[in-house]
This record gives C-alpha cells, sequence and structure tokens, in this order.
C-alpha cells in the first residue's frame, strides 16, 4: 500500500467505497509496528482509536461526518487528551492521566479525526534533537543513527515514516519547524495567539504555539482552519476571524520578498542549504516575484533574548512540579524541603534543570533588570523591525536551521551549540509571526533540506497559498 499523500486522497477513496477508516487504521497500526525501531511514539491508542475509527465511519456512511473525517492524526505527548496518559516525555509526569481535553483536542474530535497516539518529544518540549525525552530519543526515518529535530521529533517522524497522516506539534523557539525540516516534512508555526494553548502543558507561555506537521500544505491549511479562533479557556487568543484557509491556496500572486541577508550569508549555514536556498531564490526571481536582499542588524542578539525569556518562563511555569501539587514524589523524604529537592532532581532531566536554573537566575534580584528586563526590549526592538520590514515586504526568506540532520549524541552535551543552531527558527517566534518550513529537496547524503518563509501577523491564508505555489512550481 503507497503512502497516503494527503486527506484528500483518503476521503475520495474512503467516498468510492475503496477504502474504509477501520482498514485505514489498520494500515497505520501496521506501519508503527513496521517502525518501533525509530520511537516516535510515547504510546498508541489502540483502543479509543479503533472506537474513534468505528464511530467516524458511521457518520460517513449517514452523510454526518466532519471535515477532517478520514485523517488519523498523532499528538505530540504534551497535549492533554482526556482519560488519556500525558507526560510530556518526562518522568515527572509519568502515567499522569489527564482529566480533561485540550482545545485543540476537542476540535479535532468535533470534526471527526481520529487520533492515534502520543508522540515522542524533547522533556517538556526542551531541547532541538529529540534526545533529552525520559523515553529516549525519536530517530529520524531517513537514517535511523541521526536526530529527527526537536522538540516536536516524535511528531515529525510519524509523518515522515508514514505512521499517520498528519501530527501536531508546539513550536516554541522552532519545535514544529526545525524537525518538520529535518524530516523533510511541511511545519507550520502559526501566529501566536491564533492557536488556543488550553490543555497544553506549558514551556513559555508567551511564545508556545500549536502548530500541524503535514506531507501537503492542503492539510496544514484545513488543520489550522479547524484548530484557529476564540476561545474562552484562553485569553491570549486573537477574537479575529477565522479565514477559510484551504479556498485561498489556489490564489498564486505575485509577492515581494525579503531574503535576510545576514542569513544565507553567516558562516554557521551549511554550504549545500545555502546552495539550495540561492537557487530557490534564482526560480522565485524567474516566476515574477521581487525578491530584494535585506539586513537584520539584531540578528546576534536573537539567541541570548530567546533563551533568558523562555527560561524565565519555563522556571515559572515548571515550579508547580514539586511532588506536592503535580508530578512524580520522592517516597523517602523525611521533611518539605527534601521532598520538594528529591522530587524535583529525581523527575526533572537534565537539560530542564538547567533551563530552570538559568530562568531562576535571571528573575532574581540584581539580575532581573540587567538580564530579563533587557531581554524583553530587546523583544521590543525585534518586534518593531519585523513590523517595518512587513510594511513593504509579503513575505521573509531564511533558512530553518544552519545543518540537516545530524549525528544523535554529537552535539547533546554541547548545550551552547544546542541554543545557537535556533538561531533561524527564533525570529518568528520572538515577533509572534506566522512562519512555515518547506521541503527543499535532499543533500548529497539524501537528508531532507528546507527554507523557512515569514508572514505578517494573522496572514497565514497568504503563507498558504505561497507556500502551494512554491512546492508545486
Amino acid at each position: 500500500m503507497k503512502k497516503y499523500s494527503s486527506l484528500k486522497e483518503i476521503q475520495t477513496l474512503i467516498s468510492q467505497k475503496q477504502l474504509t477508516l477501520t482498514d485505514l487504521l489498520a494500515y497505520y497500526f501496521k506501519q508503527i509496528a513496521a517502525n518501533e525501531h525509530l520511537n516516535a511514539f510515547n504510546e498508541v491508542f489502540f483502543y479509543s482509536a479503533e472506537v474513534q475509527a468505528k464511530a467516524v465511519q458511521q457518520k460517513i456512511e449517514n452523510g454526518t461526518a466532519g471535515k477532517l473525517a478520514g485523517m488519523v492524526i498523532g499528538i505530540k505527548d504534551n497535549i492533554c487528551y482526556k482519560d488519556h496518559i500525558v507526560t510530556a516525555s518526562s518522568k515527572m509526569l509519568d502515567g499522569f492521566v489527564s482529566p480533561y481535553s485540550s482545545t485543540v483536542v476537542q476540535r479535532l474530535l468535533q470534526e471527526d479525526a481520529v487520533i492515534i497516539g502520543r508522540l515522542n518529544c524533547d522533556e517538556f518540549a526542551m531541547g532541538g534533537s529529540n534526545e533529552t525525552s525520559y523515553f529516549g530519543p525519536a530517530k529520524n526515518a531517513a537514517n535511523p543513527a541521526l536526530v529527527p529535530g526537536g522538540s516536536s521529533g516524535g511528531s515529525a517522524v510519524a509523518v515522515q515514516a508514514d505512521m499517520c497522516l498528519a501530527a501536531l506539534g508546539t513550536d516554541t523557539g522552532g519545535s514544529v519547524r526545525q524537525p518538520a525540516a529535518f524530516c523533510g516534512q511541511i511545519g507550520l508555526k502559526p501566529t501566536y495567539g491564533r492557536i488556543s494553548r488550553y490543555g497544553v502543558i506549558a514551556y513559555a507561555s508567551s511564545f508556545d504555539q500549536v502548530g500541524p506537521i503535514t506531507s501537503s500544505v492542503e492539510d496544514a491549511a484545513l488543520l489550522l482552519q479547524v484548530l484557529a479562533g476564540a476561545d474562552d479557556y484562553d485569553s491570549t487568543v486573537s477574537p479575529l476571524e477565522v479565514p477559510d484557509y484551504p479556498a485561498h491556496l489556489g490564489e498564486h500572486k505575485k509577492q515581494k520578498i525579503a531574503v535576510l541577508k545576514e542569513t544565507i550569508e553567516s558562516d554557521a549555514l551549511d554550504p549545500e542549504i545555502k546552495s539550495a536556498i540561492l537557487k530557490s531564490i534564482d526560480d522565485l526571481k524567474a516566476q515574477g516575484h521581487t525578491v530584494n536582499d535585506v539586513s537584520f542588524d539584531l540578528l546576534d542578539y536573537l539567541v541570548p533574548a530567546y533563551y533568558i525569556l523562555t527560561t524565565a518562563e519555563a522556571s515559572s511555569n515548571l515550579s508547580r512540579y514539586d511532588g506536592v501539587h503535580y508530578g512524580h514524589r520522592n517516597t523517602e523524604a523525611k521533611s518539605l524541603t527534601e521532598l520538594y529537592k528529591h522530587s524535583r532532581a529525581e523527575g526533572f532531566g537534565e537539560e530542564v534543570k538547567r533551563r530552570i536554573l538559568l530562568g531562576t537566575f535571571v528573575l532574581s534580584a540584581g539580575y532581573y533588570d540587567a538580564y530579563y528586563q533587557k531581554a524583553q526590549q530587546v523583544r521590543r526592538l525585534i518586534r518593531e523591525k519585523m513590523d517595518i520590514l512587513f510594511e513593504e515586504y509579503d513575505l521573509v526568506l531564511s533558512p530553518v536551521a544552519p545543518t540537516a540532520a545530524f549525528k544523535i549524541g554529537d552535539n547533546v552535551q554541547d548545550a551552547l551549540v544546542m541554543y545557537m543552531a535556533d538561531i533561524f527558527t527564533v525570529l518568528p517566534s520572538l515577533s509572534g509571526n506566522p512562519a512555515i518550513a518547506l521541503p527543499l529537496g535532499n543533500n548529497s547524503e539524501g537528508l531532507p533540506l528546507s527554507i523557512q518563509f515569514t508572514a505578517k501577523h494573522f496572514e497565514e491564508d497568504k503563507l498558504l497559498a505561497f507556500s502551494q505555489a512554491f512546492l508545486s512550481s
């Protein structure tokens, strides 16, 4: 059986009686078993997925099925699904059963998607390679010796290896886009506030956004349409009307595109990625798009500002996991202080501890003004500079990651190397703009390459329409 390219293909086959949803689910279960060595799933929802598939198949036959009927989707293991375990790939939450569903899960189920399982990720979404997971690293299907990217590594691998049609990840500083890039998939980070974060285990609340990883732009557009929009449970969600994203995909207009010169000229950028991007720029010009180099002189401040702000928010968000309110509890502590210390020492992995410590430091008396407040000011400058850029340009072009996927174990011991790998993805995260990672063929070793486009706030319709045209040209 060949890989299904899109939900439209599946729905056509179902309508022609060539496929049933239960057959499709059995196919994906078989794919998961065949790719177990990739460690993409922390848990497969065999029972609930089968129940859901049978119910949706009945709706299809009755003519009452929702927009996502036929979509088998995985969710990152930091997204709550009622009566299912959610752990954020951490020992701290091992075995925790969610008492409620996140808004994104509710919206998937309302439109009759079938949720097949929870996907491996970096612990509490903190990492860029999926190596900080309590359940071990997910592995890249292109070469299992390589990382799939992170933190939504399992989500990217599951789509890459045809274990589900699509997956949800979360993107704080590139955690949807970078793994999508490493695995040759499409990864969309919507505008901050476009999708509800209710029921998503927080890392850094002013950055976190749920986003889809898919094989087709059509599926990304449809998922965004279903997931986006106001939510009474999340006051940070925009009340703006949600466009019909799939309907806009045919609008192939000529765009004015800014290329961030410093990102292409960066010494850190792999020569093969640079070459592929430069060829894409030539192709875009040949197609009639206006493509100009622009300077972005704040590039050196992106990673420091991002890590100061996100670790500060992580320090606050993760304080609830203390062995009393939530999470793993040490059973041998003799005092409350010991309980806190031992529970956290045992429950959190090294990278999470590092970020909590860093965040606590930058928020502490005497350092708050020097670090946290200064980083907030830099964030404001970055957003203002992007707003000015978008007064003249429709889209901004840049790489996704400096390199293709690297070997498991190569960089995980060097935190600075890992943090600097986020240099190209954190810009849209700091400014809150929507951004997408699109496949750009493979390098000489057969590994996926990628390119990133960023758009104005809440202009995902234009971003997706352009992405459709870019990939079909």
